[in-house]
């Protein structure tokens, strides 16, 4: 199983920090250069606890969905989604919320796995561990950016 921590300090209050990561218009926005898009559960506002969103995008040239579900969550500390059904062999993103004197860390623990044995994991290792990083990376930029925005 491949696994991407990231860590993000953010200039902003913990509850701020923690809608801006659980929000679907602002994920959309982010993901602009894949077109992804909600289509199906919730697919606008802050994401809760049970709910599940599919995302539809174009990844790597191909038409892609996945289906994820908010399986935990405690405001505004952490909550955690798993693919529930998309192209990954298996899928969990824990995102972790820690307030440090007047900002944010915002930490991520995305755990994937490519089906095909040793294939996925070869092509996990050479190309899409990078890709999954910078995704998220690209995503984070954009929560920091609107999060330390002026009001």
């Amino acid at each position: 199983m491949a696994r991407i921590d990231l860590e993000t300090h953010i200039n902003a209050d913990i509850h701020k920090v923690f809608d801006l990561a659980r929000d679907i218009d602002l994920h959309q926005k982010s993901t602009r250069k894949t077109n992804e898009k909600a289509v199906a559960g919730r697919t606008s506002g802050l994401i809760e606890k049970n709910e599940s969103v599919t995302w539809r995008a174009r990844h790597l040239g191909v038409q892609q969905t996945l289906t994820t579900k908010i399986i935990s969550m405690e405001k505004p500390f952490q909550f955690t989604d798993i693919m529930l059904d998309g192209a990954f062999k298996t899928m969990k993103h824990q995102h972790v919320f820690k307030q440090k004197n007047n900002s944010t860390i915002m930490i991520d623990i995305f755990e994937f796995e490519s089906p095909l044995g040793i294939v996925g994991r070869f092509f996990n290792h050479i190309f899409l561990k990078n890709y999954m990083r910078r995704f998220l990376l690209e995503r984070n930029e954009l929560i920091k950016a609107t999060a330390e925005a002026p009001d």
